[in-house]
């Protein structure tokens, strides 16, 4: 089972322990050379730019890391489409979903049953471990969608629920890449890709057939039972001595930020913002609350306050608020724009590979001439 270290020296290690030739050969398998970043870039105690910065001053060339920084963009891409959507990010992006038959969640994904091996024993590692290999990911996605005929929603909810790395942008972009909503088609994987990735062997399952098949397959009974589920967050209370100096700017950190060097060796009031309403909206469990408040731990003088941005404000009095541009932040100061991979031109894209197009060449000049 995979672990998550909270310490600041080990978790800026794991830069050093990157293979990015390893990774573009090997990422999809299981057991394949990924770099587990993707909960410090999620929490903000890593950005992608600063992973790319990293690639960059480390030696290698363009074509060995070129795949890394592609999936990079990717999440780049998918926090801008929910920078431009807002709240519609929670409806069908680009088309509906087809062939919906439940917008309940399906009941195998709670027990672990549905009865491909390599997706159980990923989902009971998820609950323990709050981690879930990415071509898993697609492989739940795509037996709770396009084999059990499910919508999106409610199974995204509960995978965003149980990661230490969960990114709404990025979960519920995903999910609807997987169901056909947002791309052209759904994406389906059959038994014997799944045994070749996840290295099982299983067969004669509901997937084992040919991918000219697969789109026609019944619904499983594995995937008949849906329920409905309500997610809970069991928030901390707020640090017992809680203060704000008035005469100093306020930082608010929250669970999208845990920039562990933001305005370092500055005189802030440093606040971890846990507001009621975001996790009624976006819950997530106590083993992700623990992560979070483990991350924060590293920031000096940081101090936990449980309740919304209004309540906050009453309290600092005349302190002037400072945060990080995110879709979910309402708060009323002054905005810091995200660390972004390199700047993002200032137009929609409407698909990945334009948005890629758009970027491919900076960060390509921007390697090249380090």
């Amino acid at each position: 089972m995979r672990s998550f270290t909270t310490d600041k020296e080990q978790i800026f290690q794991l830069l050093n322990d990157i293979n990015p030739q390893a990774y573009g050969r090997t990422r999809n398998y299981i057991d394949g050379a990924v770099t587990y970043l993707s909960p410090y870039i999620s929490r903000g105690v890593l950005s992608t730019r600063i992973v790319f910065d990293y690639l960059k001053n480390a030696g290698f060339d363009w074509q060995d890391v070129e795949k890394l920084v592609q999936e990079l963009a990717w999440r780049d891409f998918f926090q801008l489409v929910w920078m431009r959507l807002g709240e519609d990010i929670n409806t069908d992006i680009k088309r509906a979903q087809e062939q919906v038959k439940s917008r309940d969640l399906p009941s195998a994904l709670l027990t672990a049953e549905t009865g491909i091996e390599a997706i159980d024993f990923a989902i009971k590692n998820l609950e323990s471990s709050g981690y879930m290999h990415n071509h898993l990911r697609m492989y739940t996605a795509s037996v709770a969608c396009n084999i059990g005929r499910y919508h999106w929603r409610e199974p995204a909810r509960w995978m965003y629920y149980h990661l230490l790395d969960a990114d709404w942008a990025s979960n519920a972009c995903s999910w609807q890449w997987v169901a056909g909503a947002f791309s052209q088609k759904k994406y389906f994987a059959n038994q014997e890709n799944i045994n070749k990735y996840a290295g099982t062997n299983q067969f004669e399952t509901y997937l084992d057939v040919s991918y000219e098949e697969i789109p026609n397959v019944d619904i499983p009974g594995q995937l008949m039972q849906g329920e409905k589920k309500v997610w809970k967050t069991n928030l901390p209370e707020t640090d017992a001595d809680f203060q704000i100096n008035p005469e100093w700017p306020t930082l608010i950190y929250n669970w999208y930020n845990l920039d562990l060097n933001w305005h370092k060796e500055e005189s802030f009031n440093r606040v971890l913002l846990l507001e009621p309403s975001v996790f009624e909206r976006y819950p997530i469990s106590s083993k992700s609350i623990e992560f979070m408040i483990d991350l924060s731990r590293n920031i000096p003088g940081i101090q936990v306050f449980v309740g919304e941005f209004e309540e906050l404000k009453n309290i600092a009095g005349e302190s002037k608020f400072l945060f990080k541009q995110h879709p979910l932040n309402k708060y009323q100061g002054e905005e810091e724009p995200r660390d972004f991979l390199t700047a993002i031109p200032q137009k929609n894209f409407n698909s990945f590979f334009g948005f890629w197009k758009a970027i491919e060449k900076q960060l390509r000049a921007d390697f090249e001439n380090r």
